[in-house]
């Protein structure tokens, strides 16, 4: 797992637009801290800090550690986030915290690793069905993704999540039968060309042309006096 990022509040006594506006001019934005049985608390947090997080793979889903100044540091992931519809900047943010040994659930990546010989047969296609899939852990626990070894992969035998390994504490919750990866063969077809239904043929020669002007015409009888 990746080092947690840490990011460092202060309480705040006081509240209100003014406050919220102040806050925001010094680069910091209002935070709601709620969760874990215990009371709601209000505090600040830079700015920048919270929007490192954001930008992480994992975005909002990230879990990350806010350590509020007299009260210490805490798990927590964005419940909720308010942005300026402007200049797309973050501005007030809810965060959820855990308590020990609260689980929660979370959706990981799935990343394939290692090169099957079988893609090496003519037609071979690898197909990766899910790219994401669902656990239930502690915070402390979230796995940044799942690594799936694929090098023996065959036609004949795909990777289910029955398959998958993760590390203890760690619950997968996706139905065991789902099909993670699997190679497929794509063999091109001779396509023959079709006539539609009702269309007639097309005739290629004399038969179907216009006589010229004056040929094919019965010749006339010419009449006397």
């Amino acid at each position: 797992m990746a080092d947690r990022i840490t990011v460092k509040a202060e309480v705040r006594e006081t509240r209100g637009k003014n406050v919220s506006r102040r806050l925001r001019a010094e680069g910091k934005i209002p935070v709601v801290v709620y969760g874990a049985g215990e009371d709601n608390v209000v505090v600040a947090a830079e700015l920048k800090d919270l929007a490192a997080v954001l930008r992480t793979d994992s975005g909002v889903n990230t879990l990350f550690t806010l350590d509020i100044a007299g009260q210490g540091p805490s798990d927590v992931i964005f419940q909720d986030r308010q942005i300026d519809p402007i200049h797309g900047r973050l501005i007030h943010a809810d965060l959820r915290r855990f308590a020990k040994g609260e689980k929660i659930e979370m959706t990981v990546p799935i990343h394939l690793t290692g090169e099957p010989e079988a893609l090496n047969e003519e037609g071979a296609v690898l197909s990766q069905a899910m790219r994401e899939i669902k656990v239930l852990c502690e915070p402390k626990n979230t796995p940044d993704s799942i690594n799936v070894d694929i090098s023996g992969l065959t036609v004949e035998h795909a990777i289910h999540v029955s398959d998958l390994k993760v590390a203890e504490g760690v619950e997968i919750h996706e139905s065991p039968e789902t099909v993670v990866a699997s190679i497929i063969l794509v063999k091109e077809e001779e396509l023959e060309p079709q006539i539609e239904e009702g269309a007639e043929p097309e005739i290629v020669g004399d038969a179907g042309e216009t006589p010229a002007e004056g040929e094919g015409d019965a010749p006339k009888e010419e009449g006397g006096e």
